[in-house]
């Protein structure tokens, strides 16, 4: 895996993916940027929120379980001193769908957390990571 990462100027940077994809990084005005990219470290919490998404809707396919829609919410906590790594991080998950079995998206969720979301566990190593679902009928 590749990437680059490029300064435009002020904080604004330009991030291009090995996969092709670009985005805008950048900070607030108080640490010379304009507010016009993600944060670095908003970056790493939606990282690890994708990866344990799509892992979890992978798991729930596999099990035949028909999800109509999912989202994880994240929240997080950051130490108040440099280097200021995330201490806690909590993923709630909402899956939607039809006759959802608790007992699937449980398993799903925790194998995610446990086995396959290798940001989630990397992340695990500085911060408590906890996660918590609800399923909703459609």
């Amino acid at each position: 895996m590749k990437a680059r990462v490029r300064w435009i100027e002020g904080a604004a940077m330009l991030a291009e993916a090995g996969s092709g994809h670009t985005l805008v990084l950048d900070g607030p005005p108080e640490h010379g940027g304009r507010n016009l990219g993600l944060r670095p470290m908003e970056l790493l919490l939606i990282g690890m929120g994708g990866c344990s998404e799509f892992d979890v809707l992978h798991i729930l396919r596999r099990a035949r379980q028909d999800v109509t829609a999912c989202v994880v919410e994240l929240e997080a906590e950051r130490a108040a001193s440099d280097p200021k790594v995330f201490t806690r991080i909590h993923a709630h998950f909402i899956v939607t769908g039809r006759d959802l079995s608790a007992r699937q998206v449980e398993r799903a969720i925790r194998l995610s957390a446990e086995k396959y979301c290798s940001a989630s566990i990397m992340l695990g190593a500085t911060a408590e990571v906890t996660h918590d679902y609800e399923i909703r009928s459609t």
